[in-house]
């Protein structure tokens, strides 16, 4: 895309279009509240700009390193995991997007507003049996919708948060770029929760040749 280098724009596809799919299924609107488990990684650093570019009060949550990372981004709130429980702190809101799901429905729950949603991304698969069993059962009762979102192909969807790159209403956030040589050590440093944004490969000259 124009306006974009190659490392911004391999930024871009899953994490961009989870992120819109969330704002879209959540029908998030102006004025509602959003909170984002795992706020300071890949797919939370777009979900933090479409949220605040919606107009919906923000929460990040995440680790003590990203807190002023979320902030920069526009979140009106941030949590800091490792001192305090987002489901224990009385506050409720209309959307939660989980991307490292460790609480237990009966958890989130509390955090939800009357037919608020939850939407389990990414975590711990006890969790995620839990939703795909009492899902159901739990919006009949209390009218919260608690549910499984995985990403869905979508050119469209694509097309949608490039224009939103391009034109500057969004950006995506890269914190590290390795060379393909570096793989390994990339995959490290996502899986120690290390990344604030998004972390891009790039392919070097001797790659190539």
């Amino acid at each position: 895309p124009k306006h974009l280098s190659f490392e911004e724009a391999a930024a871009i596809p899953q994490a961009g279009v989870l992120a819109l799919q969330i704002q879209k299924k959540g029908n998030l609107k102006p004025g509602q509240s959003i909170l984002i488990n795992g706020a300071g990684g890949s797919a939370g650093s777009f979900a933090i700009q479409m949220a605040k570019l919606c107009g919906a009060e923000t929460t990040g949550v995440d680790h003590t390193d990203k807190l002023d990372f979320m902030r920069s981004l526009g979140a009106d709130h941030v949590v800091d995991y490792t001192r305090e429980d987002f489901t224990e702190t009385g506050n409720q809101v209309d959307l939660i997007f989980d991307l490292i799901a460790r609480h237990p429905v009966s958890a989130v729950q509390r955090a939800l507003q009357p037919n608020g949603t939850y939407f389990f991304i990414g975590g711990s698969v006890k969790i995620l049996f839990q939703i795909l069993l009492f899902g159901a059962s739990i919006k009949r009762k209390t009218t919260k919708n608690i549910r499984v979102l995985a990403v869905q192909q979508s050119r469209e969807d694509l097309i949608a948060v490039t224009k939103l790159c391009t034109t500057g209403k969004i950006k995506p956030i890269i914190d590290k770029q390795f060379a393909f040589a570096q793989i390994p050590e990339a995959m490290r440093y996502v899986v120690e929760g290390r990344a604030k944004g998004k972390v891009v490969i790039s392919l070097d000259a001797s790659f190539n040749n």
